[in-house]
């Protein structure tokens, strides 16, 4: 009877312990699909990667508008074309990951820093909040909510 019972132990031990990595994985790999889309799609001004990290039905909500993968697109294109386009570089804190069940969902702060000849610019922040589901692709955005933060 104790060797049941300590088999039992191992093995439900072995499972959470399993859980809890695979979850921390996937927290991980939600955390890079933020700082990459951003990097990927917003400081690149690259259309071409939305595709990449966002849903087909993906929605930004940002400040009363909502923008879906074509009106983003539209921008970014017309945004490339403009001269001299700043570096943008974006720093995200995240708050807080939760994942279950191939969804997950994302709190964090995201910084961005625009500079034009090793000068600064402008600085902005907003407060934002994402959804994303798992997909045969991998983690891919579903939906981005953002509150801009006006500068002090």
């Amino acid at each position: 009877m104790k060797k049941l019972n300590t088999i039992i132990l191992m093995i439900c031990f072995t499972t959470i312990s399993f859980g809890q990595s695979s979850i921390e994985t996937d927290k991980s790999r939600i955390k890079e699909l933020i700082i990459k889309s951003f990097d990927e799609i917003w400081s690149e001004l690259n259309s071409k990667n939305i595709d990449k990290y966002y849903t087909k039905d993906f929605l930004l909500l940002e400040n009363g508008k909502v923008w879906n993968n074509d009106s983003i697109a539209n921008y970014l294109d017309n945004a490339i074309l403009r001269k001299p386009n700043p570096i943008r570089m974006n720093t995200i804190e995240i708050i807080e990951i939760k994942v279950a069940n191939g969804m997950a969902w994302v709190a964090y702060q995201n910084y961005a820093t625009f500079s034009t000849d090793n000068k600064i610019i402008r600085k902005a922040q907003w407060l934002e909040s994402a959804t994303a589901i798992l997909t045969e692709n991998g983690w891919k955005l579903e939906m981005l909510h953002s509150t801009r933060i006006k500068n002090e």
